[in-house]
């Protein structure tokens, strides 16, 4: 993906971007922590919060019209201009200790920011494709959250350095003023790297904007059918908001947690905690990135849904600092496995010429979101309710959240934990997954050399797979329900046309079938003789053929390779193995016609 020009540049902006606009938001959080306490402190907190979030709401429609209409590159470029200007208005304010005119720039620093972000996240897909999406989105969301980590780390302890005696919010920016000239640098070097990106828009927008039906809510209603045509796309955005309003929350509060139940009073520490979670973020989309490899795995979501959770839960719980970092560590890592594959989603099935628009949509809607939660915050802060009830409210409706989520996507959930476990042991590499078409009927067919075959061939194709299997094993007491929910068909001597009419079926509905025309696992290493009963399957089905090879697992313990080849089993930690995917074959292929591809494939396997 890095080969990609402009991708580098645009990686190293956004970090600057975020390490600037997060820059101030520290030193307005960090003065708020020094001079107030308690409720207050959690009031004037989600206040500034609020700040950076309610231009997401105000200027949705204006920002999505802009970013489908013009170059993206180019709205990027002008909304980094004003940057440089803003951050020089606020270095200014820091020099003259005007607190309060900080504390406002926030909203404008933000506005900036709500103009940027819809060509932000847009021109992911336009500069590395929907093949890179997931790690591009990876890439994208692992550069912003070490650009807030380090802007946690670099600005914290400089704000605590500079820091001397003080007794006013205005004393405090006053002595910190110097730090001003690091947002100014951030913004320029952002400026020069954005003029540098390639215009990646085939097509320019003939779209106009009327101001009237702007102001008379035209556009908002007509933006917001556009984002709730689809429903994938609407739950993903709904998921998105609710994480992001619970995430605000918890960043609210925890300096006030921290202050009474901890007794922390240094901004090190606690903005040291919350910086393990942006590591955690970082790992988590590594790891989304690499479990996305083939397509968008949103196995994740559910099981990353169900983390946050549980850490939520538990750090009102504790009073030990190190093991309630440790949580907010689990918090991010979770985090990370759940936005990426979310914000890809969105990317990928929203139609080219509403990309802007719903990802302003995205913005909107998960600021509303914010800005409720953050009210809410400040609400029962208000009424004297304390940090530790608030976490556990949060922590609950995580929990519901997590709960729909599983329900929604089960089975993909239960092969995203059999891949995690497997992982553990197997190094798995995928040739050709590309040749297995996304929509049409396929019959994939192969060789068969132990007991996981069916797990390991279906890992990197996204469309699940229906499988033949023999009936006795399609009965046994403890896997015989998740065989039966995973649609897998039973076969045996006595009932084969019966099994056969079954994967007709699932053929004539346009759907994927994988069969071992070997009959059963392979004792040897040659390919043995494949058995015609594919071809009744096949006959008269609109659709392909798709040969592949599973290269590797002979010799490991769940293969029946005889004793004698025990030495042959891999002593390494992780056995590597490899699957191959042949090109297309018409339907009425022969057994042999087959059997040669699948040979092809293996000496392709051997020659490597």
């Amino acid at each position: 993906m890095f080969k990609i020009r402009g991708t580098y540049a645009y990686i190293i902006a956004l970090f600057l971007n975020a390490f600037t606009d997060l820059g101030h938001k520290i030193i307005i959080q960090n003065t708020v922590f020094k001079i107030y306490d308690n409720q207050e402190q959690i009031i004037l907190t989600a206040i500034v919060n609020a700040l950076i979030l309610l231009p997401f709401i105000m200027v949705f429609t204006p920002a999505g019209f802009i970013s489908d209409k013009f170059p993206k590159n180019r709205v990027m470029a002008y909304a980094a201009a004003v940057a440089v200007v803003l951050t020089l208005a606020i270095t200014f304010s820091y020099y003259m200790g005007w607190f309060e005119v900080a504390f406002g720039f926030t909203f404008l620093l933000a506005m900036q920011s709500a103009f940027y972000s819809p060509a932000k996240y847009g021109y992911i897909k336009e500069l590395v494709g929907n093949r890179f999406i997931s790690a591009g989105n990876a890439a994208v969301q692992a550069a912003t959250t070490v650009a807030i980590l380090s802007g946690i780390v670099v600005y914290t302890l400089f704000f605590e350095s500079m820091l001397g005696t003080f007794e006013t919010a205005d004393d405090i920016v006053r002595e910190i003023a110097p730090l001003g000239w690091m947002l100014v640098a951030g913004s320029v070097v952002e400026l020069l790297l954005m003029l540098r990106l390639p215009n990646r828009q085939r097509v320019p927008s003939e779209r106009r904007f009327h101001a009237g039906k702007y102001f008379s809510g035209y556009y908002l209603r007509k933006n917001m059918k556009t984002i709730t045509r689809k429903r994938p796309i609407l739950d993903a955005i709904i998921a998105l908001s609710i994480f992001w309003g619970v995430s605000q929350v918890a960043l609210a509060i925890f300096g006030a947690y921290a202050k009474e139940q901890l007794g922390i009073t240094n901004t090190i520490y606690v903005q040291g905690i919350l910086g393990l979670t942006a590591i955690g973020i970082i790992i988590g989309s590594v790891i989304a990135a690499r479990f996305s490899k083939f397509y968008i795995h949103m196995g994740l979501v559910p099981f990353s849904a169900a983390g946050m959770a549980l850490s939520l839960f538990l750090i009102p719980t504790l009073l030990q600092i190190e093991l309630i970092a440790a949580l907010f560590f689990l918090f991010g890592l979770s985090s990370g496995m759940f936005i990426v594959p979310l914000n890809a989603f969105i990317q990928k099935h929203a139609p080219g010429v509403h990309l802007g628009t719903i990802l302003a949509g995205n913005n909107f809607i998960q600021n509303i979101f914010m800005v409720f939660f953050l009210g809410l915050t400040t609400l029962f802060a208000y009424k004297g309710l304390n940090a530790e009830g608030l976490f556990y409210a949060i922590a609950a409706l995580t929990s519901a959240m997590a709960v729909y989520m599983i329900k929604k996507h089960d089975l993909i959930l239960t092969w995203f934990i059999v891949e995690l476990v497997l992982s553990l042991r197997y190094k798995f590499v995928y040739e050709g997954s590309e040749n297995v078409p996304p929509s049409r009927a396929v019959l994939l067919l192969g060789n068969h050399v132990s007991w996981i075959d069916w797990v390991i061939v279906q890992l990197a194709v996204e469309r699940r797979t229906v499988f033949m299997m023999d009936r006795d094993i399609y009965n046994w007491p403890l896997l015989h329900h998740f065989f039966k929910w995973g649609s897998a068909i039973p076969v045996s001597a006595r009932a084969s046309k019966d099994a056969f009419r079954q994967a007709k079926e699932h053929l004539d509905h346009s759907e994927l079938v994988t069969l071992f025309p070997e009959g059963s696992i392979n004792r040897g290493e040659e390919l043995q003789p494949f058995l015609r009963g594919f071809e009744l399957v096949a006959r008269d089905a609109h659709g392909v053929i798709v040969p592949f090879y599973i290269g590797g697992m002979w010799g490991s313990r769940y293969s029946r390779s005889p004793k004698k080849y025990v030495e042959r089993r891999s002593r390494s930690l992780r056995r590597k193995v490899t699957v191959l995917y042949g090109e297309p074959m018409p339907m009425h292929s022969s057994a042999d016609e087959v059997k040669t591809a699948v040979q092809k494939l293996k000496d392709d396997y051997y020659a490597q």
